[in-house]
């Protein structure tokens, strides 16, 4: 079969970039690289390269002798304390990884980048919904206005198109990688058991309450290879969500009971706090972390935390693949599919459970 699409996704070890890789491999005629400075499995059928975004030589070094890349996913991010360094890190990586592409690919037809809430200022605050992809900018600097405008000004006169994605708290399956929201639950849940403790919300009443969305890595991915196929999405933003809101007051309980453990009213805690003098808990206790004590549910037709209940107890449906108690697993050897909603645009609801 002829290779027609040749994809290089950056950032391929976050949720994003794995989900997009796996996406993207399943396609036919597809060959795909995967890009990371660390090293961990991976989808079969990624190719895999070391290198620094960062070290311009490092990457002409390890890029320099492929070509015939049709494709970029770019789903690298590199956290900075402030705005004005995180501007600079990541509309350099970007700059770095599109110098060295498109001088040995001539061939470049897509680029796809992520972006997010803090477009529309969720790392503010509360701020208007539903949202727009042309609602106007906030205040500078913010890397994602930077690095698009970084694409614009660059793509002119080219052949390739870009896209903008924007996803909400996007969740799934991911290997060493903090930022996700469903594995951050899953081990304070797994910490609070291990003290002896409820599964407190740490959030505020409020938060407890209101409405709430996620992106699915999952639907995140076929939007991602959706952008990179049609004209429709050429140079264009799109807003990426599951479409189905939730109340943190109704999931939270069935989180709690997937880890057989008791649910508790809201506190505001800030986790960064109080989670940090907790790596003792989960070192010296080995059965938090092993394999042995949660099982691997993959369901390329699940979405994340919807939540189906069979004989009496909440069995957690998750997209592509998320750790299950095995206690649960042995009361409840099936699981109740949710199909996978039409992909569209949607919008963000603000007020994450951490604010």
């Amino acid at each position: 079969m002829s290779t027609k699409n040749v994809v290089l996704i950056a950032g391929v070890h976050g949720v994003s970039g794995r989900a997009a890789a796996e996406q993207w491999t399943s396609l036919p005629g597809t060959r795909v690289y995967g890009l990371s400075r660390r090293s961990a499995p991976l989808p079969a059928g990624v190719e895999v390269i070391s290198a620094d975004l960062l070290d311009r030589d490092d990457l002409q070094g390890k890029l320099g002798k492929i070509s015939g890349i049709t494709h970029i996913v770019f789903g690298a991010y590199i956290e900075k304390p402030t705005a004005t360094e995180r501007s600079e890190a990541n509309v350099a990586i970007l700059k770095n990884l599109l110098d060295v592409v498109e001088k040995t690919s001539p061939s470049l037809r897509h680029v796809t980048f992520y972006q997010g809430g803090k477009a529309y200022g969720a790392d503010l605050g509360p701020f208007k919904t539903p949202a727009r992809e042309d609602d106007p900018r906030l205040m500078p600097p913010n890397f994602y206005y930077d690095q698009e405008d970084f694409l614009r000004e660059r793509q002119q006169g080219k052949v390739w198109r870009w896209t903008a994605l924007r996803p909400e708290a996007t969740t799934g399956f991911g290997l060493g990688n903090p930022m996700n929201l469903g594995m951050s639950i899953a081990v304070y849940a797994a910490i609070s058991k291990e003290l002896g403790l409820p599964l407190r919300f740490p959030g505020t009443e409020k938060t407890y309450g209101i409405l709430y969305q996620i992106t699915s890595a999952e639907i995140l991915a076929q939007a991602t290879t959706w952008a990179g196929q049609s004209e429709a999405a050429k140079n264009e933003i799109f807003n990426i969500t599951n479409g189905d809101y939730f109340r943190w007051k109704y999931l939270w309980p069935r989180i709690a009971a997937m880890f057989d453990m008791p649910a508790a009213d809201p506190v505001p805690t800030p986790l960064t706090v109080y989670m940090a003098d907790k790596k003792p808990v989960w070192e010296e206790n080995s059965n938090l972390q092993s394999p042995g004590n949660c099982f691997l549910l993959r369901q390329s037709d699940m979405r994340q935390f919807r939540i189906g209940e069979k004989s009496g107890r909440y069995v957690p449906i998750t997209s592509r693949a998320g750790t299950i108690p095995k206690n649960v697993v042995a009361k409840n050897p099936k699981v109740v599919q949710g199909r996978v909603g039409k992909l569209g645009s949607a919008t963000h609801i603000p007020n994450r459970p951490d604010a």
